[in-house]
């Protein structure tokens, strides 16, 4: 199964949906999705309104292994099931869709112009977890605001050493260094980050495989030299916080580069629509994200 899932990965056409919103960012999405925060009075309703949300998506005809390779979970929903399944096991086995999980525990305070990961509490516990439930590869998230060598040098290397941890657990790591959208000296940035990437791939074992996601770069096909390394499956595209055509738009022009789209996927989704309605937008943003991912 594993090799099934790393081709699929490797060579498939399609995309990754992020529906890996965890407590902090889950009352937005509820939001956003037409759900007031006053509608549920504690975590425990808040995480089951967003488990039907995802079962809804999940559930979709739209939400197809034509268009999408893979899907990003957070650990409350791997553990919940979907029509007496898990999660995990729904997606591969009833949608041929190969299953993630975000397994950081959010970001620390701003410091040499980045956010590092808070440290990741019981990580080899969490690891265990995600291959009892049949999960393929992780996602963890670190984030770079300004065009500072040594900040950007310290989020990459803690990013690829918990890679390393993923890896000696059999899961292959999707390393996410997000430059923010919004920072002035973005371009910069990004040059940075490659030289810090490429260096860290240089040193891995021969045989390790990993993933990047990464924010869509200001200098089209800037990571094109990555995606040819042969330590990487995939390099991914977050929005981050691009509306769903500007995402689409800069995109489609970085070549072999495809979506893993959280807000951009659920931009227009709202509990109050049909279920026909639902899917008819669903399919339309579906189908808009594959066609810039398969450039």
């Amino acid at each position: 199964m594993k090799q099934e899932q790393m081709n699929r990965i490797q060579t498939g056409s399609g995309f990754i949906a992020a529906l890996d919103q965890s407590g902090g960012s889950t009352p937005k999405a509820l939001l956003e999705y037409g759900i007031q925060e006053n509608s549920y009075s504690n975590n425990e309703d808040m995480f089951k309104l967003v488990h039907e949300m995802r079962t809804r998506i999940i559930t979709s005809p739209a939400f197809s292994s034509e268009f999408i390779l893979g899907a990003i979970l957070f650990e409350n929903t791997m553990n919940r099931t979907i029509e007496n399944q898990f999660t995990a096991d729904y997606l591969w086995e009833k949608k041929g869709i190969v299953p993630f999980l975000k397994i950081d525990d959010g970001l620390a305070e701003s410091h040499d112009g980045v956010q590092l990961m808070k440290p990741i509490h019981d990580l080899n516990g969490r690891l265990a977890r995600a291959n009892e439930k049949q999960i393929f590869g992780t996602k963890m998230r670190s984030v770079i605001k300004e065009a500072n060598q040594e900040g950007i040098r310290k989020v990459v290397e803690q990013q690829f050493d918990i890679g390393k941890q993923i890896l000696s657990a059999g899961l292959v790591p999707i390393i996410e260094p997000e430059v923010d959208i919004r920072s002035a000296d973005k371009e910069k940035s990004e040059q940075l980050l490659k030289e810090e990437i490429l260096k860290q791939l240089a040193a891995l074992d021969k045989d390790a495989r990993v993933m990047l996601k990464l924010s869509i770069p200001s200098e089209d096909n800037l990571y094109s030299d990555l995606m040819n390394d042969p330590h990487i499956v995939r390099v991914v595209a977050l929005s981050g916080g691009y509306d769903r055509n500007l995402a689409n738009e800069k995109l489609a022009r970085n070549h072999g580069l495809i979506a893993s789209f959280s807000r951009a996927l659920a931009e227009g989704l709202s509990a109050q629509q049909t279920d026909t309605e639902f899917n008819a937008k669903l399919s339309n943003t579906i189908s808009s994200i594959y066609q810039a991912s398969i450039t």
